[in-house]
């Protein structure tokens, strides 16, 4: 390996908001601050929460309706 091209790893400890903790090898320093982890992700706990599309898109056609019915191009 060439020498002075690599960066420099350290032992880094990774803080989340939620709490939780854990260390691992970085090149970004030796304290990370994370706003969102494994552990309080919803796709990770199961906590997910599902977008009603079909009520969405029924508004948006329910509030610009008026416009397209001044077009008659």
């Amino acid at each position: 390996m060439r020498k002075d091209i690599h960066p420099k790893v350290y032992k880094a400890k990774i803080h989340c908001h939620c709490g939780f903790e854990t260390e691992i090898l970085s090149t970004k320093g030796e304290q990370i601050e994370v706003e969102i982890c494994s552990q309080c992700h919803p796709f990770y706990t199961g906590k997910q929460r599902f977008v009603d599309t079909a009520g969405r898109i029924d508004r948006f056609r329910k509030k610009y309706a008026k416009f397209s019915q001044g077009d008659d191009k």
